[in-house]
C-alpha cells in the first residue's frame, strides 16, 4: 500500500513558521484532497515557548524548545528550517539531512552562502532540500526555473525582489514622503527590520539574485561577484526628475548572459514608467524571465508576509512529500552539485553598457556644462539630454544629464573627474537605466 502520512517538525515559529502550522492544521484535509497526502505537524521547535496562539489546535507536546528533539525524532521525515541566519539553522539542517531528513528551508542567506555544501550531502544523504521560499516569497519562482523552464536558454531576469525597498520607493514617489519617514512607515508595518541594514543596502537582494542565477544558469555565484548598490542615496528629488522624464526608480535585481558572460547585479535602476515591473508597488515583488523560446514572462506577487511566504513553504513541504512517497522525482540544482562550468564565466561591473542619469548640483555660472561635457565626452560618453531644475541657495543649480549607452569604466573615470570640479557642489548621483517593454 502506497504510503500518504508524512510526518513534519518545524524549527522556528515566528512570523512565517505561525503560517506555515497554519495551514498544515487547519488546512489538513484540503491538502488531502488535492493531493492525497496526510501532513501530519509533529513538533515545533522554538527558542522560548510563546503562549497560545489562536487558530491553530496543535497536539499535546508539539512545543519544545529543543531543536534536537526535532531533528532527532526518527518520525519525523520532513524537516522544515524557519529560524534564519547561517550558524545554528546549517549545523541543525547537516544534522537533520544525516538523520536521513529531507528539509524545506526559506533561508536565502544560507543557501546563498552554503548552498554546495548543503546540496552535495543531501544528494550523498538521497534526501530533499527544497527552498522555494527563499528568493521571492509566495511567487513559484524557484519551482518555474527548476522545471516549467528546463528547456530554455535563460537570456535575463530583472526582478524586484525586495518588498522593504519597493514599499520605500513607493512611498516616496507617490506619498511625497523622504527616505527616513517612509522608512519608519515600513518599519511600523514590519516591512523592515529595527536594523534595517540588510535590505535597504541591497544585500536581501543580492542574496535572492545569487539563487535564481544558479537555478538559470548552472552556476554558483559568490554573493561578493555581485555588485551591489542599496537606495539610501536615492532623494525625493530624483524620483520626482525621473518621473518627468518618463521614469520609475526601482531596486532592481538583474543577470543577463551575453555570450559567455554572465552579469550579475543589484542597483536602483531607472526603468520606463509604461512597463509593467514600474507598476508594482509597495511591498510586493515582480520577477521578470526572459528565455529564449517563451520570450518575456512576468511572476508578480507578496514577496512577504506570513502567508504568502507559508504558501510557499507548504509547497515545498508537498513536494518533498510526494519524493518521499515515490511521486515524483526531485530535480537537483546543477550550480551546487557539479563542476563549476567553464564556459561562462561573471562579468565585471566595469563591463556592461549601459545609459545612465546623472544629477549634479553645481555653480549657477556661465561654462559649467561645457566642462562636464568635456570630461564625458573625453570618455567617450554622449549626452542625450539635459534639464537644469530651480536655482538652490548660494547661487547653484540641479542639472539632470541623461547618457547614451556608455561603458561603466569610462563613467567611473568621468565620475572622478566631474566630482573633482570646482563647480561641482555636491557628489554627483548616478543611477543605471534599463530600458524594456514589459
Amino acid at each position: 500500500m502506497e504510503k500518504s502520512e508524512i510526518n513534519v517538525g518545524l524549527l522556528g515559529w515566528g512570523t512565517v513558521g505561525t503560517g506555515v502550522s497554519r495551514i498544515l492544521v487547519n488546512q489538513n484535509h484540503r491538502i488531502y484532497q488535492n493531493t492525497g497526502l496526510s501532513l501530519k505537524l509533529l513538533r515545533i521547535a522554538k527558542r522560548t515557548l510563546p503562549a497560545y496562539r489562536s487558530g491553530i489546535d496543535l497536539a499535546g507536546g508539539c512545543l519544545t524548545t529543543d531543536a534536537n528533539a526535532v531533528v532527532d525524532d526518527p518520525d519525523i521525515e520532513i524537516v522544515v528550517e524557519l529560524i534564519g541566519g547561517t550558524t545554528n539553522s546549517r549545523e541543525l539542517i547537516l544534522r537533520a539531512m544525516q538523520n536521513g531528513k529531507s528539509i524545506v528551508t526559506a533561508n536565502k542567506a544560507l543557501i546563498a552562502k552554503c548552498g554546495a555544501e548543503l546540496f552535495q550531502l543531501a544528494q550523498k544523504q538521497g534526501v530533499s532540500l527544497n527552498f522555494e521560499a527563499s528568493a521571492a516569497g509566495g511567487i513559484p519562482i524557484i519551482k518555474t526555473l527548476r522545471e516549467s523552464f528546463a528547456g530554455n536558454q535563460i537570456e535575463s531576469i530583472y526582478g524586484i525582489v525586495n518588498g522593504t525597498c519597493n514599499y520605500i520607493l513607493t512611498e516616496m514617489q507617490k506619498n511625497g514622503r523622504d527616505f527616513s519617514e517612509a522608512l519608519e512607515m515600513a518599519q511600523g508595518k514590519g516591512y523592515a527590520e529595527e536594523d534595517p541594514t540588510f535590505d535597504i543596502e541591497g544585500t536581501d537582494a543580492a542574496q535572492k539574485l545569487t539563487i535564481l542565477t544558479a537555478l538559470a544558469h548552472h552556476i554558483s555565484v559568490p554573493l561578493n561577484r555581485v555588485h551591489t548598490e542599496g537606495i539610501t542615496k536615492i532623494t525625493q528629488k530624483d524620483l520626482q526628475y525621473a518621473q518627468e522624464l518618463g521614469y520609475t526608480i526601482k531596486l532592481l535585481a538583474i543577470t543577463k548572459l551575453k555570450g559567455t558572460q554572465i552579469d550579475v547585479r543589484v542597483h536602483p535602476t531607472l526603468i520606463p514608467d509604461h512597463s509593467m515591473l514600474a507598476n508594482v508597488s509597495d511591498a510586493f515583488n515582480a520577477v521578470c524571465v526572459i528565455g529564449d523560446a517563451v520570450g518575456p514572462t512576468l511572476f508578480y506577487g507578496q514577496g512577504a508576509g506570513e502567508m504568502p511566504t507559508a504558501s510557499a513553504v507548504v509547497a515545498d513541504i508537498i513536494d518533498t512529500a510526494r519524493s518521499i512517497t515515490g511521486n515524483s522525482h526531485v530535480l537537483v540544482p546543477r550550480a551546487w552539485i557539479s563542476k563549476p562550468r567553464s564556459d561562462i564565466s561573471i562579468s565585471s561591473i566595469n563591463d556592461i553598457e549601459t545609459r545612465y542619469y546623472l544629477r549634479l548640483v553645481v555653480q549657477d555660472c556661465p561654462g559649467v556644462l561645457a566642462q562636464i561635457g568635456t570630461i564625458l565626452g573625453n570618455r567617450n560618453i554622449s549626452i542625450a539630454s539635459v534639464i537644469q531644475k530651480e536655482p538652490h541657495c548660494k547661487n547653484t543649480v540641479s542639472l539632470v544629464i541623461l547618457t547614451h549607452r556608455s561603458s561603466e569604466a569610462n563613467m567611473r573615470l568621468a565620475r572622478v573627474e566631474i566630482d573633482n570640479l570646482e563647480v561641482v557642489q555636491e557628489e554627483l548621483i548616478l543611477i543605471r537605466i534599463e530600458e524594456f517593454d514589459f
